[in-house]
Formats: C-alpha cells, structure tokens, sequence
C-alpha cells in the first residue's frame, strides 16, 4: 500500500533531482528498502510521508554526487540520444528552466504540476508549512517565466 499511494511523488522528488527516469526509478526503489528496514524509527505515523520524501531525497542526492564522476561530455550524449524526435523545442527549454532551479524548487514544481497534489499533500510530503510552500512555487515560476520568456515569446503567433 506504501508504494502505491508514495511512489509517484517520491519519482517526482527523485526525477526533479537527478532528470533521469532511470535513475529516479532506481533511487525511489533504494528509499522503499531504505524506508522499510528502518520503519521502525517512524514514531509519528502522520510524519511517515515526509519521513520518506527525505529518505528519496537523500538517495537521489547520492546518485547524483555518484554521477559527477562522469565527464560532461558524455551527459551532453546521453541527453541529446535520449531526445526523441517528438519532443519540442519548448519542451527542451522548459525541462532546462526546471533543471537550473534549486532541488526543493524543482521537487514542490513537479509535486505541484505535474503530480497535481494540493497544497496540504505537497506540505506533509516536503515538511514545509503553507506559507513557505507558497513562496517557493511563487519564486520558482518567477524563474521559469524569465528563462522561458523568449521561447514563450516566439511560439505566439
């Protein structure tokens, strides 16, 4: 039941961290063992939620440390192989204007838009209070509007 009702806001954590499916796959994966060998330490069943978003966010964060070994040259690779033809140009630059923005800025985002949680949900999970939910989303846009603003500027006809 905790994988079904946590897994998709944890891949979202995870995949806001690390922009790569299977990498996120894979750290969501870790946290749930992680998560289940160390349940016990839960004492507050209402904290398990942002108990666990902190577990993916670390491992996340350890997969991506891992991955700075790798020369630049071979993510810029694998970014461009993975691009399929379908894939816009505005698509390109919003997934670049959401990778620049600090890790909790891309985490609440992707909670937010591309999970669709309400605010409640994304507070519990990120172990913010509403306010500063509400501030992050709001700098978070900001930044996007401004690095988006050409590409926006030019799709209008």
């Amino acid at each position: 039941m905790i994988i079904r009702t946590q897994s998709r806001a944890l891949f979202a954590i995870a995949y806001g961290i690390l922009q790569n499916r299977e990498e996120a796959e894979d750290a969501v994966q870790d946290a749930l063992v992680k998560a289940w060998k160390s349940r016990w330490r839960v004492r507050d069943p209402e904290k398990f939620p942002a108990w666990l978003c902190m577990i993916a966010r670390h491992r996340a964060r350890d997969v991506f440390r891992k991955r700075r070994s790798v020369p630049l040259a071979h993510e810029i690779i694998e970014i461009t192989e993975r691009e399929t033809p379908d894939t816009t140009v505005l698509d390109r630059q919003l997934h670049s204007a959401l990778s620049t923005l600090p890790e909790l800025h891309r985490a609440a985002v992707s909670l937010r838009y591309f999970e669709e949680m309400d605010y409640a949900t994304i507070e519990n999970r990120l172990g913010l209070t509403n306010g500063s939910l509400r501030g992050i989303l709001g700098r978070a846009l900001a930044t996007m509007r401004k690095q988006l603003k050409p590409a926006l500027a030019s799709e209008q006809p």
